[in-house]
């Protein structure tokens, strides 16, 4: 059956649910899912030529504001459609961004794809499954940002039931949700800050996976409002509490479907191939902070700091551990998980840059990174020595980057000389403030 004869078909299923219209949807260099509803009987434009956007108005396409390209058309992936539950009558679709009818450099879904088509050169396969942990905010009376629920006060507050009763309404609603929408559900739980939870669901391959967390952000923004509430990607929006991290689960498969980096027998479970990966991402750990990490606030979380609860995860540290969660890398069962990233990254930049780093460990076949087996934080308290820190702030990352040519040839430049001329214009308004920290402590003090 041709491909056009496939679409027909789902065209007429989606109508038979009531569909009229399709969400087409593409991601911005901020990670920020963007698009505009087309009409059913539009689809197969959408999805041989794609749904048009005038490229200037889009955040980091680096397109011109004239010419043939200056349009920044999304190509819907037809097998991304889904009917949303949360708006009845709209599906869902994903595109890639294309302009001038090529695939355009500085889509970062076209960098992912990118990256992957890397991998199948080896007939391998990158599997991710990522952890959202994120904030149910308001806005107070006096315009700042709170937790969303009033009663949510306890001091270690990580596992609270009275608060998943309180909150039950929104998170049956993402549980029915996210189900229709074809995710599979693991748990959901409050965790170690006053007003912060975490919704597990499978893994996937790298590039549905990163779909299926945009789509989550989608439809937990819709929910959340509808609850009175507002979703928070913030990565630390309590100044003492722990912060919201999108730890990533990674492994490798071959064509056979047989675990790549796994060795039971291997130092912290890994094969040769798994510690060279590690190895990259420690390499390259510096620079890929600024895209996993990509705000001012990300380095409020990535911080040695006390915490409310008592407990802190931030992976500051640049080393890794059989499931030691104090290093940046922890291994568990003979996978990875990277707890670099948050939830204000672009998934799809965040993984693509993740993967070139981890195979440029494997191409250069950097020696095995030593196991870190203690308690960093323990370590710090005892003025014990320390691994290699990652940078202090969102500045010291981007300098990384631009430094990385090794990372930066393999992400994409046109991608990363934008990210890094939006970077540092937010470092520079950043570092414009004057916060109220600052007031009270020098504005009567010399």
């Amino acid at each position: 059956m041709s491909a056009a004869a496939d679409l027909n078909d789902q065209m007429r299923a989606l109508q038979a649910q009531g569909i009229h219209s399709v969400m087409t949807t593409f991601t911005d260099l901020h990670g920020v899912p963007k698009g505009k509803l087309v009409p059913l009987d539009g689809l197969p434009a959408a999805v041989t030529t794609g749904a048009g956007f005038a490229g200037p108005s889009i955040w980091g396409t680096g397109l011109p504001r004239m010419g043939a390209r200056s349009e920044y058309f999304g190509r819907v992936q037809p097998e991304s459609l889904r009917p949303l539950p949360w708006l009845p009558g709209v599906a869902h679709a994903v595109c890639d961004g294309f302009a001038g009818g090529e695939p355009l450099a500085t889509c970062s879904r076209q960098m992912l794809r990118r990256q992957l088509a890397r991998l199948r050169e080896r007939g391998w396969t990158f599997h991710v499954g990522i952890e959202p942990e994120f904030f149910l905010l308001r806005r107070g009376a006096d315009g700042r940002w709170q937790v969303a629920d009033g009663e949510d006060r306890l001091g270690k507050p990580s596992y609270d039931l009275k608060a998943l009763v309180r909150n039950h309404g929104f998170l049956d609603d993402m549980r029915g949700h996210l189900a229709a929408l074809g995710f599979a559900l693991q748990q959901m739980d409050h965790e170690d800050a006053t007003g912060q939870y975490e919704i597990n669901y499978r893994h996937d391959e790298a590039l549905a996976a990163a779909d299926r967390f945009q789509l989550f952000k989608l439809t937990a923004h819709s929910v959340a409002a509808q609850h009175g509430a507002v979703f928070s990607c913030m990565p630390k929006p309590l100044a003492h509490a722990p912060g919201s991290g999108l730890h990533c689960h990674i492994s490798l498969t071959d064509a056979q479907g047989h675990a790549v980096m796994a060795d039971p027998a291997g130092p912290m479970g890994l094969s040769t191939t798994g510690l060279r990966f590690a190895a990259g991402l420690l390499d390259h750990g510096d620079a890929l902070a600024a895209l996993c990490a990509p705000t001012v606030n990300s380095y409020k979380r990535l911080a040695v700091s006390d915490s409310a609860s008592g407990t802190t995860w931030s992976p500051v540290w640049k080393a890794v551990g059989e499931n030691n969660r104090t290093c940046v890398l922890r291994t568990v069962e003979g996978r990875l998980e990277w707890r670099l990233p948050d939830a204000s990254c672009n998934v799809y930049a965040a993984l693509a840059a993740t993967l070139a780093a981890g195979l440029d460990g494997i191409h250069r076949a950097l020696p095995a990174p030593e196991a870190c087996d203690d308690d960093l934080y323990q370590r710090h308290a005892d003025g014990g020595p320390l691994p290699p820190r990652l940078p202090r702030d969102l500045h010291a990352a981007c300098a990384a980057l631009r430094a990385d040519d090794t990372l930066r040839d393999a992400v994409g430049t046109a991608f990363c000389d934008q990210f890094l001329a939006l970077k540092q214009a937010e470092w520079d308004a950043y570092a414009q403030q004057v916060s109220d920290w600052e007031q009270q402590r020098y504005a009567d003090a010399f």
